[in-house]
């Protein structure tokens, strides 16, 4: 498993009985995974010094419940980055922190390109409030970041503002991804990095219908036109239990094959509770290199 050993300000302070008890900051929270099917708490008092707790409802969505006094929006950083955290519906924060070690690749393998003078151009899909585009901007790309929201869309905007980085060279989008990426056909755009964190369902702007299992092969395909000629990465990242990271290399490899294809990799990536030996997985990465000339 992947995991990030620098992040500072977010820590996942225990986990039981589908909760987990996180630091964000200055505040503790407590939010429902179902995947934690053991029991024991291993720091049971630090449980009662938490500010807030995502209840949920058996009709379905939920709410958080106050259990101390706390902002309605505070920041947290990760390195130079800082992000806005929100609790907001269906337990989110506004930032998914396992996603810090693919922010570190990111910025390496950006860094090392435009420490040269090179110009790399990123697209980022199914972008939410901008974690990606914020790490990659701030490694001198310029990011063209899609997302069909236009709430995670001002986010994301936020984001970059508060990371001392709204001078760079950041397009933000809020359309449907397919579309999108149909017209960036067209207009002959072209990218040397393609990231995205496409959902299990979802619908666009107006009303279009995603659903990765349909949908996710094209949306490969149609990437592959807009890859320049000698791209840096490809990332996915995936939430999907349906889907293995078996399956999406496939997928990956199979489409990609006239790109030369360095190598394709695909691990877990998580979190690794405080103090303890104990991982909580958090979805499947998977990164296709292409060989240099």
């Amino acid at each position: 498993m992947r995991y990030s050993k620098k992040m500072k300000e977010y820590e996942l302070l225990d986990m039981a009985d589908g909760e987990k008890l996180e630091r964000w900051g200055k505040y503790i929270l407590i939010r429902p995974d179902p995947q934690i099917i053991w029991k024991k708490k291993q720091n049971p008092e630090l449980w009662k010094k938490a500010h807030a707790r995502y209840i949920r409802s058996s009709t379905g969505g939920g709410h958080w419940e106050i259990l101390q006094k706390m902002e309605e929006s505070w920041k947290i950083s990760y390195q130079n980055l800082t992000f806005q955290i929100k609790p907001m519906g269906f337990k989110h924060t506004g930032l998914f922190p396992e996603q810090a070690v693919n922010w570190d690749y990111m910025i390496e393998k950006i860094s090392n390109e435009t420490k040269k003078g090179k110009e790399v151009k990123v697209l980022n899909l199914f972008a939410y409030t901008g974690g990606a585009s914020v790490a990659c901007a701030s490694a001198g790309a310029s990011v063209c970041h899609v997302d069909s929201s236009q709430g995670m869309t001002s986010w994301a905007k936020e984001n970059l503002a508060v990371s001392g980085l709204k001078d760079k060279k950041v397009r933000f989008l809020v359309d449907d991804v397919l579309k999108f990426v149909q017209r960036e056909i067209r207009r002959k755009n072209q990218y040397d990095v393609i990231i995205m964190d496409p959902p299990s369902y979802g619908r666009g702007k107006n009303g279009e219908v995603w659903s990765i299992e349909k949908d996710f092969y094209h949306l490969i395909e149609l990437c592959s036109q807009i890859l320049s000629d000698k791209p840096l990465f490809m990332l996915v990242n995936t939430y999907t239990g349906g889907l293995s990271g078996t399956i999406i290399a496939n997928v990956l490899g199979q489409v990609l094959s006239h790109k030369k294809v360095q190598n394709i990799t695909f691990d877990e990536i998580g979190l690794k509770q405080k103090n303890s030996d104990l991982f909580l997985p958090c979805g499947i990465t998977t990164i296709v290199e292409f060989k240099k000339e």
